[in-house]
């Protein structure tokens, strides 16, 4: 799979131009952060609509399917809850990813913007963010390209830890 990135900005997922994004929230952080505070913004306050009446709450498993146009760019959005903050850690973020990975295949969907969960939050750094990335995805063929949500230091920082893994595996 292919890493590519976008600036955490509205004008940046507008310029993206795939189909699909995703973005996780935190059960326990209102109002929303991240890419999730951005498309709240966007739709009109509609996740926030949604968290309140309880349709949409963060648990770790949720998935929320949105459509996005015509107020985003994208055809489809995925809303990945990650449960509460205090309890988020590797195990959560894996768990989460391999969601991810399924969801995409099940809607066919080889190209996506996603936004990493716990990067918007800092719980994870972005180098080991990468690397789970990568150990979750795997030699799995079945993706083309993500295009990671990231400010321009961390886009560098993951660039070259991907870098890094495609050398290793090459030699191994």
């Amino acid at each position: 799979m292919d890493l590519r990135f976008v600036n955490p900005d509205l004008r940046g997922l507008d310029a993206a131009g795939t189909e699909l994004l995703a973005c996780p929230i935190f059960r326990d952080q209102r109002p929303m952060r991240g890419v999730a505070g951005l498309l709240d913004w966007r739709f009109t306050g509609r996740l926030s609509r949604l968290a309140r009446s309880g349709f949409l709450e963060g648990e770790l498993g949720e998935v929320l399917f949105v459509p996005g146009r015509p107020h985003v760019g994208f055809e489809k959005v995925l809303v990945f809850g990650l449960g509460n903050r205090s309890g988020f850690g590797e195990g959560a973020f894996r768990s989460v990813i391999q969601h991810l990975l399924k969801t995409l295949l099940g809607l066919r969907v080889r190209r996506a913007v996603v936004e990493l969960p716990g990067r918007a939050a800092g719980i994870l750094e972005p180098e080991r963010a990468c690397e789970l990335v990568l150990e979750c995805v795997g030699d799995e063929g079945a993706h083309d390209a993500w295009w990671l949500v990231e400010p321009p230091d961390a886009q560098r920082r993951i660039a070259e830890r991907a870098q890094d893994e495609r050398r290793r595996t090459r030699k191994d």
